[in-house]
């Protein structure tokens, strides 16, 4: 029996997917439609949400277009006070208070187009983040929900009586109406949640819905302390002979941190250039070259290293040679379990460009590891405040700077950079140095470093924000214990709070990408 109709032409494609950065324009236009009178979105608070949490960010999309979205974070839902507004629960609207530890999602936002109300839109949005709850084993999703219908009852009851009255069915209000029927249970009403919505008269009500598949996860509950052991290794500059010799050095000190148990062995900046030492090539330029050559030899060393001695390696960086003949300088992060990452060095120093030609990367990034996220910035780029400020939104903990520096000038500006940003961003900072000399060797001929770790200045740190530190120009090893755990509580309550108190009205870094 022949086709009468091509049923493809009458097919509609509904469905619900992660927002993605090319979102953002069709949410700003949606957001003005939906909520007239509020104050919307800035591009850099979904940007930041992205950033950090994509996972808890959707969207509906129906034919290629956007027609609704729904944003969320995870927190600690009894860290917070009461009667906390939307403000203090999602920092202004950038979440860099997402705690990925947490055992609550909490949403922000839901929406979709007036013009596709009565498609179940809302109803496919808090499917998907119930889904996520379940995927992530959180114990509920929490929301504070808004009354748009309040403001026609006010002068007649309160609050309290207008939701009350919603709950019997004796008023609809379209927002805690649909709530309540997908399941959502009252906790209490928050008076000022959110300054602009006039219809609410400012009240939200928080409700929750429990995931009756929560498995509790003890560490949640009753974790004291979160520690992460770093060695730090300062390391001599002297000449060798051969690949081989290189290696067996190497090799000792990941010996060393594996031996005191160690999750992160930190190696300097550079310190491949020890290689040039054999290569008998009198052009810098040119021995930068040859040490390119070392590149697979260097990956697979430390990457057998990382796994045979169970420990996450920051290779230091190397030189490498990629597409159009160029030259990057490059800190790798050779997890235990085999897996490599790598961070480009962004910001080029003018020996570099005189000497050695190096080319810049741009892009900061963040890396998981099974201690955390971490983040690398090679030597220069840790005196560039915007780096650190950048990683830490992407949810850095510990950044490590491998540094490679010939006199106590340029050792400092790394060092006090490195102790600035522990403490503007509330995280702990590693700085790994090159001592010794390659007298033979062009533009490595001298070395200057005092290695160290450093930590917030607050009361439950370590004396003078100095984890520990070496003595200056001596190869040797620094072990120490940062706690991830006192980092996370002293954001929330430390004596100052620097990532929540920042004045986003007034100033903001904008982070470029491709």
């Amino acid at each position: 029996m022949a086709e009468q109709f091509d049923l493809s032409e009458f097919e509609k494609s509904m469905v619900i997917r992660e927002m993605a950065f090319t979102d953002i324009p069709a949410i700003l236009e949606m957001q003005r439609t939906c909520f007239p009178g509020m104050i919307p979105w800035k591009e850099e608070q979904l940007r930041s949400h992205l950033e950090i949490f994509p996972e808890g960010q959707f969207v509906a999309e129906l034919d290629g277009k956007v027609i609704g979205s729904c944003s969320s974070l995870i927190i600690n839902f009894d860290e917070y006070d009461d009667r906390h507004s939307w403000d203090d629960v999602t920092d202004e609207g950038y979440i860099t208070n997402h705690t990925p530890d947490g055992y609550n999602l909490y949403g922000i936002e839901v929406m979709v187009n007036p013009e596709y109300r009565g498609m179940k839109v809302g109803q496919r949005l808090y499917e998907a983040r119930k889904d996520l709850a379940r995927q992530l084993n959180l114990k509920s999703i929490i929301i504070g929900g808004r009354i748009p219908n309040y403001h026609k009852h006010a002068d007649e009851m309160s609050p309290r009586e207008y939701v009350d009255a919603v709950s019997r069915h004796k008023i609809y209000d379209p927002v805690l109406t649909f709530q309540l029927m997908s399941g959502f249970q009252l906790m209490r009403i928050n008076p000022n949640y959110l300054d602009d919505d006039l219809q609410s008269g400012a009240y939200a009500t928080l409700m929750e819905w429990n995931n009756v598949d929560y498995r509790p996860v003890s560490k949640r509950h009753f974790k004291t302390s979160y520690p992460v052991r770093i060695c730090v290794v300062q390391y001599q500059m002297r000449a060798i002979s051969s690949f081989e010799e290189f290696a067996n050095q190497c090799e000792y000190f990941v010996d060393v941190a594996s031996d005191a148990q160690s999750d992160f062995a930190v190696f300097p900046e550079i310190f491949t250039t020890q290689l040039m030492s054999f290569l008998n090539e009198p052009s810098p330029g040119l021995a930068v070259r040859k040490v390119t050559d070392f590149t697979e030899q260097y990956i697979e060393m430390f990457t057998d290293l990382a796994v045979r001695y169970n420990v996450n390696i920051i290779g230091g960086s190397h030189f490498v040679k990629e597409e159009n003949d160029e030259i990057y300088n490059i800190a790798y992060l050779f997890r235990r379990d085999g897996s490599i990452e790598k961070q480009y060095k962004i910001h080029i120093t003018p020996n570099e460009r005189k000497w050695w030609g190096i080319s810049a990367g741009d892009s900061v990034r963040v890396f998981d590891t099974d201690c955390g996220k971490i983040a690398i910035q090679i030597c220069y780029d840790i005196e560039f405040p915007e780096l650190a400020r950048i990683a830490t939104d992407m949810g850095a903990n510990i950044i490590f700077t491998p540094f490679c520096t010939e006199d106590r000038q340029g050792y400092l500006r790394v060092r006090y950079c490195s102790q600035a940003r522990a403490v503007e961003n509330q995280i702990y900072t590693v700085i790994s140095g090159t001592v010794g000399n390659l007298p033979q060797t062009e533009n490595m001929d001298i070395q200057y470093a005092q290695s160290g770790i450093f930590a917030p200045s607050d009361f439950e740190f370590a004396r003078d924000g100095i984890v520990g530190e070496t003595n200056p120009n001596l190869e040797m090893v620094l072990i120490g214990d940062v706690d991830l755990e006192i980092l996370r509580r002293q954001r929330k309550a430390g004596t100052v709070k620097q990532l929540r108190d920042r004045r986003h009205d007034v100033y903001r870094i904008d982070y470029l990408r491709d």
